[in-house]
């Protein structure tokens, strides 16, 4: 309904590395009515109305990967159109979950691949599997680059991903 009405409303994503230091991506499920089969964050949700932003993530964790106690941390509050009718003010949140215990939503996840940052790169560049359009814009933005996020706050962090780039 928001969509529809093109209505400002509140999300998150998450990064999620595995103990070898690669992006746990996801591939989004078949009969997603947003980018389907697109690759996309380690996990994406809306926020519930009276939910906070940690609480729709740890949610979006327990239902997309069956990850009930990851340790996360924000990263950013950010501001982004997504596309048409789809105006969103997110946190991105970053932490660390082995991939051997992710547990999938069939429905909401197709699969979940490993990636290192340029492998990443060479993937979004290369345009040869669709990737979200905010997923690529919050790449963008993790490496310095030009991006569409408009950042409203950062929090302190440690990147864990640039920090073994």
């Amino acid at each position: 309904m928001v969509h529809s009405r093109g209505l400002q409303h509140r999300g998150i994503h998450i990064f999620l590395v595995a103990p070898e230091n690669k992006l746990i991506i996801q591939q989004r499920g078949r009969l997603r009515e947003t980018s389907p089969l697109e690759l996309d964050c380690s996990v994406s949700e809306h926020v519930n109305a009276r939910e906070t932003y940690r609480k729709a993530a740890l949610r979006g964790l327990a239902e997309e990967m069956g990850i009930q106690d990851a340790n996360i941390h924000v990263l950013i509050k950010f501001k982004m159109d997504y596309g048409p009718g789809d105006r969103e003010i997110c946190q991105l949140y970053e932490g660390r979950v082995d991939p051997s215990r992710v547990r999938l939503d069939q429905i909401e996840v197709e699969k979940i691949d490993c990636f290192n940052l340029d492998e990443l790169e060479e993937l979004v560049q290369s345009r040869q599997v669709a990737v979200t359009r905010w997923f690529v814009q919050l790449i963008n933005w993790y490496l310095g680059r030009h991006s569409a996020v408009q950042v409203l706050r950062t929090f302190a962090w440690k990147p864990l991903l640039l920090s073994s780039k």
